[in-house]
């Protein structure tokens, strides 16, 4: 019997840009990602939320592809989808923009772009990934969550079957473009929302990060924006610098960064998508930094600073769909779910310090009962008791 071997590396770059009025005809930093000899056609895709806070947005993106008409051209109007999980459960969005890159001459050296949150993100690259098998395409996220953290990566996906993301692909974009202006028009809800990934982040990897969130916590919470700028730069860095350590697209059965999310998704779920995810990341820190202190990993006083922190910051940290009775606790459901979604053994993320993480394969489900049942209390405590 003979057998052939095949080895070979493909090396990905792609550069992550920080600016504000990214559409002014001065700034010419997406132009120059796109310009190549062959003058690439561009489709936009963008969030019908954004259109609505920025109404001027499509007649400044029709003038800047006419302003670098030389660079680039537009493949048709704009597409306005709409945001949030509807656009990733309702697969007639993947169909509308396959349609469209079809129906357009999207190729392979032209340029999908998409503008919104990280749902809008998440289907577009999707989509884009899977025309062609893979037209080019380029991220420019419109809030806090989408620029520090889920338009950061490589990943692309829509949810299916009751699951998040179950279907979807790893494949890097050409480049992310966060333009911070998009910021100013941002509900609270979305505002905070994209803080719970930059603690998730630092409790697991860079206790001087979390100490410098909870010291520009209440600067935070009041928008001042030279906070977030610096919050959101240092949680992308953090997430660039992790996927280029060693598994980029989670080959095996370990996803540090998920710290809190094998029940923030189940809790998306069981709520109808009500509780949005970074609110329900917010939670699931709270719940498993509980759990990590009943495990005996965290002091009371490192447990109390991440709760403090986060209803500091605005987040509910109890919603009946954590509940359950007697046999019955649906968001239990969650962790076979999170080992199916990587295959191999169940893998989660717990705290054994404020900065440092540690994986464990086996989950007490009594205790995280007991977790939930505390995060219920503690809920009623008025924050300004608890602080």
């Amino acid at each position: 019997m003979q057998t052939l071997h095949q080895n070979f590396t493909v090396s990905y770059h792609y550069p992550v840009y920080f600016t504000e009025g990214l559409f002014h005809p001065d700034n010419t930093i997406l132009a120059d990602v796109l310009a190549s000899a062959r003058t690439p056609k561009a489709l936009f895709v963008v969030d019908s939320g954004v259109v609505e806070h920025h109404p001027a947005l499509l007649k400044q993106i029709k003038a800047y592809a006419k302003a670098h008409a030389q660079k680039f051209t537009l493949a048709g109007e704009p597409l306005v989808v709409t945001g949030g999980e509807t656009v990733k459960n309702d697969p007639d969005f993947v169909d509308q923009l396959l349609k469209a890159v079809n129906v357009r001459g999207i190729d392979r050296h032209s340029y999908l772009i998409a503008i919104g949150g990280g749902a809008v993100l998440d289907m577009a690259g999707f989509a884009a990934t899977i025309s062609h098998r893979g037209v080019r395409h380029v991220r420019i996220p419109t809030t806090v969550l989408s620029q520090n953290d889920s338009g950061i990566g490589v990943k692309n996906s829509v949810n299916a079957f009751g699951k998040k993301n179950f279907l979807g692909t790893f494949a890097p974009p050409q480049a992310i473009i966060n333009d911070f202006a998009f910021l100013s028009t941002l509900d609270d809800r979305d505002w905070r929302g994209g803080i719970s990934e930059a603690i998730k982040v630092a409790l697991i990897k860079d206790k001087v990060f979390f100490d410098t969130i909870q010291r520009d916590a209440a600067r935070l919470a009041a928008r001042e924006a030279a906070p977030m700028h610096q919050l959101i730069h240092r949680c992308a860095a953090m997430h660039l610098e992790h996927i280029a350590g060693g598994d980029p697209f989670e080959m095996g059965s370990s996803r540090p960064l998920d710290f809190g999310h094998w029940s923030a998704h189940k809790l998306e779920t069981l709520s109808g998508f009500s509780v949005r995810h970074g609110e329900a990341v917010a939670i699931g820190i709270a719940l498993d930094t509980v759990y990590s202190h009943l495990k005996g990993m965290l002091t009371t006083a490192e447990r109390d600073q991440v709760l403090q922190l986060l209803r500091t910051l605005g987040f509910t940290l109890y919603v009946p769909e954590l509940g359950g009775d007697g046999d019955e606790w649906p968001l239990l459901a969650g962790l076979q779910e999170f080992r199916e979604h990587l295959g191999g053994e169940l893998t989660i993320m717990l705290l054994e310090q404020l900065g440092k993480g540690v994986e464990v394969h086996e989950i007490d489900e009594t205790l995280m009962k007991e977790a939930i049942l505390f995060l219920e209390a503690y809920q009623r405590i008025p924050v300004s008791i608890q602080s």
